[in-house]
Parts: structure tokens; C-alpha cells; sequence
């Protein structure tokens, strides 16, 4: 399957993803920190949908993806909406002349893309460049619990109208990975007939403490964890992990 088709697949699959919750998340802690900047970059934009909530509340959006499809239908959706959004086909590893930000986020879990502990902490030093003194990092990872009893050795299976598809996850080569084995099938109105698409995906995510060391030596000050969109700690059985953190402020002696 081509990054084009699946892009398409993927507004059809994320149909009830709560993103109107991310957008709320991003604008209590930029309240709660005192945050008053407007300029915000979507690493990882994929098709758009925050982005163009974002863009609909009142923040000046820049996307990034690494996937000039899915760019293709996020530029194509914020036409039809009269939003203009600057994308760009870009590596969040290694971000180049994008300037500087208020906020920068990584949402829907994203980050647990990435194949490395390298690739994870090459990210934070990038958006570390990227983004102003006083601004936020914000992003949201799988917890471990997540991916070891939410995903590994399970089957999950949709049948839809036009669309239906068989997802089986298996244990990954290194500690708390998992492979998404997605077999879709989607209905050619013309033919009347399936046409099946076979995709696999990786994630990979890492204990709390991992990720709060990161942060930390890139540069961070870590301002917040908290799980599945409430503003508690994360418990044993989170699912859904959220940081909040901006650059350290440096005394004139360091």
C-alpha cells in the first residue's frame, strides 16, 4: 500500500481519535504556565487534523511530517477550510529552518514511531533548537503497560461499510516494541469488489523515568507527566503518557 492510500485510510481509522482533547490539553497547560505565544509547530502533523483545530483556535500552525502524502490530503483539507498552513516535509529527528516556537507538540502518540533511543533523544535536542525560552514541549506516548497488555498478542478486527481491516500485534525484537500487522480491505465502489492493503507498523516506547532523563539532558526542565488526558499522575494501568516541559532557565554562572 502506498503512504497516498493509506493516508486516506487513516482519517476513515482515527474517525473517533479525541483530538479536541489534545487541543484542550495544550491550551490549560499554556494557562497554566503562563505561555501567552501563539506560534506552534505539529511535529508529525500527519493529515492535518490537529493541525487545523489548532489553526481554528487561534494559533499561528506550522506541520511537519515525513510523509509528502500525508501532507498532500492535510494541505488539501485546510484548503477546503480557508486555513492557511505552512507544511513541510521534514524529519522531526533533524528539523531544519523552521525558526522558533512557542509550542511544539508531538501528539497521538507519535514519538513511539521513532526506531531508537538515539532517534528519541536526536528529537529532543531538535526541538530544543526550535523552540523560545519561556515556550512548552508537550507530547503523549503509549505507556508501558499500553504496549505490553494493550497491544502485544492481541487481534482487533472493524468491519465496516467500504472499509474493514484485521490488526494483529506482536511482540517487537526489543523491550516494550510492538509490530502492527494491519491487513485492510476496502471496497472499489466501481467493481463492487475488496481491494486488500497489507501495512506493518513499529512502535516503540520506554519506562517514564527514561524519558525524563532525555528530556533532561537536552535541556529541559520537566514541568508535568500525566495519563489519558486527566491531570493525574499516571497510575500502573495508564494507558496514554503526557509530558510538559520547556528549556531550563540558565543562571548567568552556568
Amino acid at each position: 500500500m502506498s503512504y497516498e492510500q493509506f493516508a486516506y485510510l487513516y482519517d476513515e481509522l482515527m474517525k473517533d481519535a479525541p483530538y479536541d482533547e489534545w487541543v484542550s490539553f495544550v491550551k490549560e497547560q499554556l494557562v497554566n504556565y503562563n505561555v501567552t505565544g501563539v506560534r506552534l509547530l505539529d511535529l508529525a502533523c500527519g493529515t492535518g487534523e490537529l493541525s487545523i483545530r489548532f489553526a481554528n483556535e487561534g494559533f499561528q500552525v506550522t506541520g511537519v511530517d515525513l510523509s509528502s502524502d500525508m501532507l498532500a490530503v492535510a494541505q488539501a483539507k485546510a484548503e477546503t477550510k480557508g486555513i492557511h498552513i505552512p507544511l513541510f516535509e521534514q524529519n522531526m529527528i533533524d528539523l531544519e529552518g523552521q525558526g522558533q516556537f512557542d509550542v511544539i507538540g508531538i501528539f497521538c502518540d507519535s514519538l513511539n514511531y521513532l526506531q531508537t533511543e538515539e532517534d528519541v533523544k536526536e528529537t529532543f535536542s531538535s526541538v530544543f533548537q526550535h523552540l523560545t525560552l519561556d515556550g512548552l514541549f508537550m507530547f503523549d506516548v503509549h505507556s508501558t503497560y499500553k504496549i505490553s497488555h494493550g497491544f502485544i498478542d492481541q487481534t482487533f478486527a472493524v468491519n465496516d461499510e467500504g472499509l474493514s481491516y484485521i490488526w494483529n500485534s506482536f511482540s517487537g525484537e526489543k523491550e516494550y516494541s510492538v509490530e502492527h500487522d494491519i491487513s485492510f480491505f476496502v471496497l472499489d465502489e466501481l467493481s463492487g469488489k475488496y481491494d486488500r492493503y497489507d501495512e506493518i507498523h513499529y512502535q516503540r516506547t520506554y519506562p517514564i523515568e527514561q524519558y525524563s532523563d532525555w528530556l533532561n539532558e537536552a535541556g529541559f526542565e520537566l514541568l508535568k507527566v500525566c495519563a489519558d488526558f486527566e491531570p493525574k499522575s499516571p497510575e500502573p494501568q495508564s494507558e496514554r503518557i503526557f509530558f510538559v516541559a520547556r528549556k531550563k532557565i540558565k543562571n548567568e554562572a552556568d
